[in-house]
């Protein structure tokens, strides 16, 4: 670059200026962006970075260390505390410029496509407190037969297959029931483990997909009962899913309906989990009173998935909460955070779309 280089400056306002164009033709951007430009770069990583078997985010940190070292070498070889000033400010914006540009180019331009929801014809609607009711019972008997399918005693299950195995099974499972969606995902997408243990629960994340390597990562640490849904989560990312109730519904559809007992209870696991936090805030008495007839089983993981929760807590929760709702709405998701709790929303349109109503 030359002395007085904007060039990623240029290509991030750009991408700004696309973005806002995109925004407002989400059809197009879902045509000529989701379904033609992405896919390409899905499959590029996954022939690539995806047969990596480590986290491919080293590489992403391996370079942000060499640019600032170059930014360092750089900025030693100018005089004068005007011209150390002037270059850092052209370097950081042309950072920015580049952070920008490659996020929407690789993944983010998905946030102005037409939401999932809506391609597949989905009315939601707030549940009250009888078809919460109603939506609870279906989920605990589901819950309770697949769980008999893993094992018969009342003991908390806390051991499942190796990751490397369930990695493995969830991705065939995306890829055999992404069809009944109507989606038109292709690759093979990696989650991967991200070490060391506990970091990104540290932060507050208990799974991420990182769109300048293509991949997901998810903690170590998290509850293996936890982990077949979650990485069904990310891979919903790695496939363009944006929104956060998006990659839940995808999830829950493809572990539900799984011929793998483990995916299947994973998926109305947290289904249930989702409800009766619903349950309880509307109706704290009546929830006691469910709470009480539920498997024993059922409760024992319930129990076991929140012991391991909190045994390791965010440096701080309000901060990665903050954070976090402040970037989804910054890319469009009103709901910000509060996405996360629309399954049960989700999983009641299409129980009804799948019974013909």
């Amino acid at each position: 670059m030359g002395k007085r280089d904007w060039t990623w400056v240029i290509l991030g306002v750009n991408a700004l200026g696309i973005r806002y164009v995109a925004s407002l033709n989400p059809e197009a951007t879902d045509e000529i962006y989701s379904r033609k430009f992405f896919p390409v770069i899905r499959n590029v990583i996954d022939q690539t970075l995806g047969y990596l078997p480590f986290p491919s985010v080293y590489f992403f940190i391996i370079a942000v260390f060499i640019v600032l070292g170059i930014y360092i070498y750089r900025l030693r070889e100018r005089y004068g505390w005007k011209r150390k000033v002037l270059y850092s400010l052209r370097a950081l914006a042309n950072g920015l410029g580049a952070l920008i540009f490659f996020f929407l180019v690789l993944w983010g331009y998905n946030y102005q496509r037409t939401p999932i929801f809506q391609q597949l014809g989905l009315k939601t609607e707030s549940l009250d407190l009888e078809k919460l009711k109603e939506e609870v019972m279906i989920t605990q008997r589901l819950v309770e037969q697949y769980r008999r399918l893993i094992t018969t005693d009342t003991i908390a299950i806390t051991e499942i297959l190796p990751y490397p195995e369930l990695e493995k099974v969830v991705r065939v499972n995306m890829g055999e029931n992404l069809d009944m969606l109507g989606l038109n995902f292709t690759g093979r997408p990696r989650t991967k483990l991200f070490p060391p243990p506990g970091f990104m629960r540290r932060m507050g994340i208990l799974g991420i997909y990182f769109p300048f390597t293509g991949e997901s990562y998810i903690d170590p640490t998290l509850h293996p009962l936890e982990q077949p849904f979650t990485v069904a989560h990310e891979m919903a990312h790695s496939y363009g899913v944006t929104n956060e109730g998006e990659a839940n519904f995808i999830a829950w559809v493809i572990c539900g309906n799984s011929n793998d007992p483990l995916l299947k209870y994973s998926a109305q696991l947290r289904l249930l989990m989702y409800q009766i936090r619903d349950y309880y805030r509307m109706d704290p008495e009546d929830y006691k009173v469910f709470i009480q007839g539920l498997d024993l089983g059922v409760k024992k993981d319930i129990l076991s998935i929140r012991e391991a929760s909190e045994a390791i807590q965010p440096i701080s929760y309000e901060l990665s909460r903050k954070s976090n709702d402040i970037f989804l709405k910054s890319q469009g998701v009103k709901a910000g955070v509060k996405s996360y709790q629309q399954l049960p929303m989700l999983a009641y349109a299409w129980r009804k779309r799948m019974n013909g109503e």
